[in-house]
């Protein structure tokens, strides 16, 4: 059997482990959107000002913020594997607090601890993923494709409240919560029940071990030895390479995500068809995903990566030169959302676990999620005044330049993992 068809048969018997983690990324998107898209449900029926709607709405984000700020400390004080069994079974309180909620307190309760357990249980998985993988390629690869489930969640959510948008009251919105609930349910039982599951932790934590026989270390791995050790230098690059790129990257991802729709109404779209061209363009970013993870483990994921970020550049470029008409920007728009989905989050991810001892890998995924979305939340207090008509070209041209850094970030971090033999791309 080759390398190939080995990697592959690696893939396949590792999947449900994925499968398992890429839920708690369904669940991630689910609660962002699910929530964005009931806010206004639940405030007429439950009687919310526009000022408890944005605080809900602000708890959100910074919950999640705070959440994957502490999965590191979650998984020191806990353990890894616990960490990972029991995160949802939180989160399926949070949302069931929510179901149940009857007054503005009893809905922020719930939204803060859903966004808790939401935030911590993506680094960790993650983690999880590329602790028990038998090897870095076939870590890339499952890594990556977590990605996927998280447009998957998006959909989802979209859907359900499409579906239940004309219940009265507050009921829409509380089935679609009971149906992140029931996913979160699931997801803990599957996670902390399953003995191949299990069978994976523990041979994931014997090649761990011995790893460290065969390098002769004795230093117990923290962020301390890491960052501050012999080879700091090292990870320090690495560190400021991913955060750099990741933070460019979702500044632009996040304003897209929110303002997309407003951008194509300013262009003369109707209502409908802004609406209707966003879950086209949600379906090109979910394709653009998993042609992303089909070659994340393998050499092509580089080119890819240059492919995607070209692309992003020249849709910025785009938007800043199309004006007000609707169909350049609807073309560039759908560019930006290949590129965005094939030199994005995926490939962030994967840089993260290839990058840090795994000891470390929740704590510094969970401090560049957290720091990426506070970021992120900061600049959507100016994001309304730079998308007007009046200073939408500037901004693209400004976008363009973020683009740049974050591809300078990435070529870095693509040359650093060369320079220490991280892969052989």
């Amino acid at each position: 059997m080759n390398n190939g068809e080995t990697s592959t048969s690696m893939v396949k018997k590792y999947r449900p482990l994925a499968v398992a983690a890429g839920i708690g990324s369904i669940l991630g998107s689910g609660i962002i959107v699910g929530l964005s898209a009931t806010i206004t449900v639940w405030q007429n029926g439950l009687g919310l000002t526009n000022s408890q709607v944005g605080i809900i709405s602000g708890a959100l984000t910074f919950a999640i913020a705070i959440g994957s700020l502490l999965a590191g400390q979650i998984t020191k004080s806990f353990g890894l594997v616990k960490s990972f069994n029991w995160l949802n079974l939180i989160y399926a309180i949070g949302a069931l607090i929510c179901v149940f909620s009857n007054n503005y307190i009893m809905l922020l309760i719930g939204v803060i601890i859903t966004g808790l357990a939401s935030g911590a249980d993506l680094p960790i998985s993650l983690t999880v993923v590329s602790h028990d993988a038998p090897d870095d390629k076939t870590s890339a690869s499952l890594v990556s494709s977590t990605q996927i489930f998280w447009q998957i969640g998006v959909f989802m959510s979209y859907g359900c409240a499409f579906i239940v948008s004309k219940m009265a009251g507050a009921s829409g919105a509380r089935i679609v919560f009971s149906i992140l609930a029931i996913f979160a349910l699931i997801t803990w039982a599957w996670r902390t029940f399953s003995t191949k599951f299990r069978a994976f932790h523990e041979e994931g934590e014997q090649r761990r071990i011995d790893r460290e026989a065969a390098s002769q270390t004795t230093e117990k791995v923290s962020i301390k030895t890491v960052f501050a050790g012999a080879n700091k230098g090292r990870f320090m690059a690495f560190f400021f390479s991913i955060l750099i790129f990741y933070v460019c990257w979702n500044l632009l991802a996040n304003t897209f995500g929110q303002f997309q729709t407003f951008t194509l109404v300013q262009a003369h779209a109707s209502q409908s068809f802004a609406t209707g061209a966003g879950i086209v363009l949600n379906f090109i970013s979910l394709l653009a995903t998993m042609a992303f993870a089909s070659v994340a483990g393998g050499k092509y994921r580089n080119k890819f990566f240059l492919v995607g970020i070209t692309v992003q550049f020249l849709a910025m470029l785009g938007l800043a030169m199309s004006s007000h008409s609707l169909w350049p920007i609807v073309i560039t728009i759908g560019c930006y959302n290949i590129g965005n989905n094939i030199a994005g989050e995926a490939m962030y991810k994967v840089w993260t676990q290839e990058a840090f001892p795994v000891e470390v890998r929740a704590s510094v995924q969970g401090f560049i999620n957290g720091f990426s979305r506070v970021c992120c939340g900061l600049f959507a207090l100016i994001t309304p005044a730079l998308v007007v008509p009046s200073a939408i070209r500037n901004t693209m041209f400004g976008f363009a330049a973020i683009v740049f850094i974050s591809f300078v970030a990435g070529l870095t971090m693509m040359r650093l993992e060369k320079k220490h033999g991280i892969n052989n791309f």
